[in-house]
């Protein structure tokens, strides 16, 4: 050793020699924080809802996509058809680097369920998502709380990734109730929710969905720093750093780009927007 010829108390200088990288638990559990924090990849929804009135249609708009490329590694694009155009679109997507979800799932099994399917028919079909909760399923058609708690035992217990939507009504903001109303949806699944990595929250004001109101930036920021600390408190920090928290109402190529900008926003759940060839504008604005 080109140094060997010097005293042993200098060549041992544990006053001066760095530490290990994680000395301790508390430093090493806040860098592991940071980290998880920093990995949370960006997810894009496009809920087709109703939409479009042919197969035609939607193989129209997956060419129109793929004239502008998007990096997977980047960004999550999760689409999803209506089940009837799902089956024979889902090849059309998934060759652009995106994957398909269903709108809806049954909170049953197999058997006497006339009009329903479930997470067994989905994982049949190689579908890997579904939305459970939207505002459109909880108003129009009364899916309750505890009917969106079945749906996700089903998934959490098949292996199926949920989009599970919450959000305010119009009057429930005005009355202050946004924190109040997300929560309550929150909890009645939290009890279902093993494998937090399957999930994906997306907050949607309902008085913004369609409508072309938006929350501003900061009022979106606002709730979803609220849900982040509300996980906090009902599961872990650790859940709360890694879970991907979507904005969604009236989402479109001229506001995502701020949007997108706030620390616990990592993406968005895009209604009508995701029917048009704009859509990869969103996207790729997400993927930076």
């Amino acid at each position: 050793c080109e140094h060997s010829h010097l005293p042993s108390h200098i060549l041992r200088r544990p006053h001066l020699d760095p530490p290990p990288i994680f000395p301790t638990f508390p430093l090493r559990f806040h860098l592991q924080n940071i980290i998880t924090m920093a990995a949370r990849k960006p997810i894009v929804g496009g809920n087709w809802k109703c939409n479009p009135a042919s197969v035609a249609e939607t193989k129209k708009l997956a060419a129109a996509w793929k004239e502008k490329a998007f990096d997977k590694s980047k960004v999550d694009v999760i689409v999803c058809p209506i089940a009837l155009h799902l089956p024979l679109i889902k090849p059309d997507l998934e060759a652009l680097g995106m994957e398909v979800s269903t709108q809806n799932v049954s909170a049953t099994g197999m058997g006497a369920f006339t009009g329903e399917w479930n997470v067994d028919h989905l994982k049949d079909m190689a579908i890997g998502w579904t939305l459970i909760g939207h505002s459109e399923r909880r108003t129009k058609y009364g899916e309750t709380d505890e009917v969106t708690a079945a749906k996700m035992a089903m998934c959490q217990k098949a292996g199926i990734k949920v989009i599970f939507c919450i959000g305010e009504l119009l009057e429930e903001r005005e009355g202050g109730k946004t924190d109040e109303v997300n929560q309550r949806q929150l909890n009645a699944v939290l009890p279902a929710i093993s494998n937090w990595d399957d999930i994906v929250i997306a907050y949607e004001p309902v008085w913004a969905i369609g409508t072309g109101k938006v929350a501003t930036p900061d009022q979106a920021q606002e709730t979803h720093a609220a849900i982040r600390n509300f996980l906090k408190t009902a599961v872990s920090a650790e859940v709360a750093d890694k879970v991907r928290i979507q904005y969604g109402g009236s989402v479109s190529p001229d506001n995502c780009a701020e949007l997108i900008t706030k620390p616990d926003i990592d993406g968005f759940l895009v209604g009508g927007a995701s029917l048009k060839p704009s859509f990869m504008d969103i996207v790729t604005a997400v993927q930076g």
